[in-house]
């Protein structure tokens, strides 16, 4: 701004027009060589996003195991060993354990850590019997009991959270701790679900998905669909879900990535490839609690205890744009009881172990004295 302050004052004082356009040219096309420049760092950010991960995953030392239980069923699971005491990270929806990468290397400087693809997720055991709340969490006590087997916290993010609090609650003594990370409380067993943002942005538009005809990818069904297009970038989501099916069509084993849009969005249709997507109708349908309530759970709970919640926001349209609002957060915690501290993070983001990594550490590094 000072610079073009002093060509207008040179012009007026009766400059030479031909020195003052070309330092006018020269200035454009410096702001011009910066933008570009940082666009495509920007664009090269979002779509090599999965460096960093693989970075944080060597320098953890993270090794990926499978264990097989009585049952038959297959748990797959990355461990980063030590003589540290055990954390488990249980990921949310269309997630995998990688999804922790970025914490990894941190969290092992004072915790053995495992973790676990739920069933339907990654390499874990794809089978529509085992897509419950209760089935998945007890094959997740008998892996606390029978892989890690000694006392451990146990942290799980989104619906992996209340997976947590089922095993807080029902986990037996090898159950230290565990960490809530911004949990659909309440709602994924019917309170406002229709009028929620996962309703709206994830699971309508899985399940309609599911229904339909599949004439195109789910990666490009879902962007013209989702909510959040919908309410921000309405008219040009019918561009980017035509481009998206296009490039599937070209190379249907490889993730979309589009440069310009962050990697936030991308790295779940990463995940995507390893999901199985009847998974997912267990929420559509509300089944996946399999008859137990949130309130009976978390009232079980007698482990100390911390929920994260991401903070409250709510579109003017009156729509949730949150896992749960404030006050279910509270009521939550309130049925845990005296042992459970509820903090919050500073804005909505919900992936809270990526978008706020230093916050979810300390929460979790403060169950080491408990």
């Amino acid at each position: 701004m000072q610079l073009f302050i002093t060509i207008f004052i040179r012009i007026k004082l009766g400059g030479s027009h031909k020195k003052v356009m070309k330092i006018v040219g020269i200035v454009l096309l410096a702001i011009i060589v910066v933008a570009a420049v940082a666009f495509g760092l920007y664009w090269h950010h979002n779509t090599h996003w999965f460096d960093n991960y693989k970075k944080a995953l060597k320098t953890a030392g993270a090794e990926e195991k499978q264990v097989t239980l009585p049952n038959g069923n297959v748990i797959n699971y990355g461990e980063v060993s030590n003589e540290k005491p055990a954390l488990l990270l249980i990921h949310g929806q269309m997630g995998i354990w990688e999804d922790y990468a970025l914490v990894l290397p941190e969290l092992s400087k004072n915790w053995h850590i495992y973790a676990v693809d739920v069933y339907g997720h990654g390499e874990s055991t794809h089978d529509e019997s085992l897509y419950y709340l209760d089935v998945n969490g007890d094959d997740l006590i008998w892996f606390v009991d029978h892989v890690i087997g000694a006392p451990t916290v146990v942290a799980g993010h989104s619906n992996g959270a209340i997976t947590v609090a089922y095993i807080a609650a029902y986990g037996g003594q090898n159950i230290a701790g565990a960490v809530l990370e911004d949990p659909p409380v309440f709602s994924t067993e019917g309170e406002g679900w229709e009028d929620s943002f996962a309703y709206l942005d994830a699971f309508k538009p899985l399940h309609d998905w599911n229904q339909s005809e599949k004439t195109e990818c789910w990666e490009s069904y879902y962007l013209r669909h989702c909510y959040w297009g919908q309410l921000y970038m309405a008219d040009a989501m019918p561009k980017i879900a035509d481009y998206v099916q296009k490039r599937y069509q070209k190379k249907p084993n490889e993730a979309p990535q589009i440069g310009f849009l962050p990697a936030s969005i991308w790295y779940v249709f990463e995940y995507a490839k390893e999901y199985d997507f009847a998974y997912g109708e267990r929420f559509y349908d509300l089944s996946w609690n399999h008859g137990l309530t949130h309130e009976e759970i978390l009232s079980a709970i007698e482990v100390p205890c911390v929920y994260i919640h991401a903070k409250e926001k709510i579109h003017e349209n009156g729509t949730y744009l949150c896992a749960a609002s404030r006050e279910q957060a509270e009521r939550a915690v309130a049925y845990i009881g005296d042992n459970c501290r509820l903090v919050e993070t500073e804005n909505s983001d919900h992936v809270i172990h990526t978008a706020h990594s230093a916050f979810y550490i300390e929460a979790i590094n403060s169950l080491l004295s408990k």
